[in-house]
């Protein structure tokens, strides 16, 4: 996790392809996928995150080096820097002091949720994931908003009274089910982009949550490497 990142696009470029590779080995061979990550997975899925950052700061690095990508590895990294840019201009300045952050349900119990929300609502499950990442990272960011969103999924106690369905704001079955029925409401499954701006009026928004959930649907590894990101 701690080792260089590379600032040429060559060696930047087969970093980050190696990275890859080697992420998708260690999730696959981790098996049950239980409440803790193999020490691989995170350290790899955080080096991972770290060449993104650097990626996303740097825009002309980030053409160089896509460019010597393989076309998949270019299509996913194109789409993970162009929400991780979005979600930067849309997310004011906090200070750390005022971050509280928290260890999340593990990812094969917040699977589950999203998957019986499916069921239940008919909103697709990798969606619901995108959702749940943008908006706290899996659960691991616990500080309510500037605004007063609440919760895993940053419901606004208002809204909670709406769709809530009775449930506790700040327990992940219960909000992932809330915004699954909240989405449906307003227009899910027929228009996602209709929805998520229900949830959060910003095109930039709508167009980052959509990148995830495309990039979790083609990918399910996606999902754990994503979970072992850093806030």
């Amino acid at each position: 996790m701690n080792a260089p990142i590379p600032k040429e696009p060559a060696p930047l470029a087969r970093a980050l392809a190696q990275t890859t590779a080697e992420l998708e080995q260690t999730i696959g061979d981790w098996k049950p996928k239980d409440a803790a990550a193999p020490q691989p997975v995170v350290l790899q899925a955080l080096y991972q995150q770290r060449i993104y950052r650097l990626l996303t700061r740097d825009s002309r690095l980030a053409t160089r080096t896509l460019a010597l990508l393989s076309p998949d590895l270019a299509k996913v990294s194109r789409d993970l820097l162009a929400a991780q840019r979005e979600l930067y201009r849309l997310t004011p300045p906090i200070g750390v002091q005022t971050i509280k952050v928290a260890r999340p349900r593990a990812a094969p119990e917040l699977l589950s949720y999203y998957r019986e929300a499916q069921r239940r609502f008919g909103v697709s499950w990798n969606v619901l994931a995108a959702v749940n990442f943008v908006e706290t990272k899996f659960g691991k960011l616990r500080s309510a908003s500037a605004a007063g969103a609440q919760g895993p999924m940053q419901f606004m106690p208002s809204t909670w009274r709406a769709y809530g369905l009775g449930g506790d704001i700040k327990d992940p079955r219960d909000a992932i089910l809330a915004a699954a029925n909240l989405l449906r409401h307003a227009g899910a499954p027929a228009n996602y982009a209709r929805a998520l701006y229900a949830y959060n009026p910003s095109p930039a928004y709508v167009d980052a949550v959509r990148r995830y959930a495309r990039l979790i649907e083609r990918d399910h590894d996606a999902t754990y490497y994503l979970y072992s990101w850093r806030p």
